[in-house]
């Protein structure tokens, strides 16, 4: 579909009649949109075409409510992997249901959507302002998190037996996903029920959403560690510091840790094929004019140099072969038979940087983040994830954040400013 025509409409469940308890605040109105075209070219060729340029709802409360918060209950859940920031976002959801709505009753599914599916028999708990007063500032999630499908009409039937109104699903592609197909069977049973998302990944790959909370903590994190390894690198004669960063499908934690630290000699991301006899001849280069070299490498990158066994995990992804394993041990050995002295240490930082509490930027990141699913949960929106475009706070329908990853542009600015960074060949084919 051309970008020109993208809908970005938002399923409701009915008219908002209740006057919003709130007060002293800056209410959105219904027709307040941020443009998605980020071009002048863009929006030029929209006026041509004769349509309406496409644009984002913006987020926030509204004046009038669908739901009366003294007969509501509302649902959390927390899946996929640990990410920072977690226990920032709940808090926020949790505070916000209570002193700016009145909800009284929260419920914190255990283990992600296996809280919802009876079988596993997980506990809800019941979260007030009292137990998550102390939890931001925390890495990790107080929910616990878990991997993998679970049964759509089974989670159903947990929210309506609960009498769930909202759920809020924080997460990544999967349980965006999940969180769409909960909110398709809703409304094939014609319940009042809303499903919001909220966007959880540490790679930053959701598509039309600036940025997903987590993402900068990984960045500055990742940048500590990336002068470790120049501090390793310069400290030896022929030496090269070798870092594996997160990043499956997108590089972009790769790309702006190159970026926050100029030390970075070589990054090697997803979207950008290399070759190894390129690669090795690059850093020969290197070696030989300067003594030493960094070298930032993202988990998904190089996958098609490795041999695979096409196994997945729970979440249905093929599992990666360790990229940065290989080229620690291809390097060694490379430089080995051409008999030319290398000093090499190798970093995986990768369950040190998601497990730690998030930057106070972050933070302040989670809190709006919770703040405006709320808005829009409470405003009977629903099937939607709360975004961030253009830095401001917007509604997007989950079938657009997962229609497809959110990638590198090899041709853009951000690949370019990469490149002028680490001085590394345009390609290392």
């Amino acid at each position: 579909m051309s970008e020109i025509v993208l809908d970005f409409g938002i399923e409701r469940l009915g008219e908002c009649r209740i006057p919003s308890p709130m007060r002293g605040t800056r209410f959105v109105k219904d027709d307040m949109h941020v443009l998605y075209h980020g071009y002048s070219d863009d929006f030029r060729a929209c006026q041509e075409e004769g349509v309406e340029p496409p644009a984002m709802e913006l987020a926030g409360s509204r004046e009038n409510i669908f739901f009366d918060p003294a007969k509501l209950k509302c649902g959390i859940v927390t899946c996929g992997g640990i990410c920072p920031g977690l226990n920032e976002v709940v808090r926020s959801l949790v505070m916000s249901l209570f002193y700016h709505y009145g909800v009284k009753t929260v419920f914190g599914f255990p283990y992600g959507y296996e809280g919802l599916t009876s079988r596993y028999a997980h506990t809800p708990l019941e979260l007030t302002p009292q137990n998550v007063n102390l939890i931001h500032g925390t890495g990790g999630s107080i929910l616990g998190s878990s991997r993998g499908p679970q049964d759509v009409a089974e989670m159903v039937d947990t929210l309506d037996r609960m009498n769930v109104g909202i759920l809020f699903a924080i997460g990544g592609d999967g349980t965006l996903k999940g969180a769409g197909a909960i909110a398709q069977e809703i409304g094939k049973r014609g319940l009042k029920i809303s499903v919001i998302g909220i966007p959880k990944t540490i790679d930053n790959d959701i598509s039309f959403i600036q940025k997903s909370f987590g993402f900068e903590t990984a960045v500055s994190e990742a940048s500590r560690f990336i002068t470790s390894a120049h501090n390793e690198a310069t400290g030896a004669r022929n030496g090269v510091g070798l870092v594996k960063l997160m990043g499956r499908e997108s590089g972009f934690i790769a790309a702006y840790s190159v970026l926050s630290n100029n030390n970075v000699n070589f990054c090697l991301v997803p979207e950008i094929p290399f070759s190894i006899d390129g690669f090795l001849s690059a850093l020969k280069e290197r070696l030989k004019t300067r003594g030493h070299a960094v070298v930032v490498v993202a988990e998904g990158a190089g996958q098609d140099l490795l041999q695979h066994s096409d196994t997945r995990d729970a979440s249905g992804n093929v599992r990666l072969e360790d990229i940065g394993v290989f080229l620690r041990e291809t390097i060694k050995g490379h430089f080995r038979g051409v008999g030319m002295e290398l000093n090499l240490k190798y970093i995986d930082p990768s369950y040190s940087i998601r497990s730690v509490p998030a930057t106070p930027h972050d933070s302040a990141f989670c809190l709006l983040l919770g703040h405006n699913a709320v808005h829009a949960g409470m405003s009977g929106r629903t099937d939607m994830v709360v975004g961030f475009w253009k830095n401001e706070f917007t509604h997007v329908p989950i079938s657009r954040a997962v229609s497809k990853r959110k990638k590198i542009d090899p041709e853009g600015w951000l690949w370019s400013s990469v490149l002028a960074s680490t001085g590394q060949p345009v390609e290392l084919r």
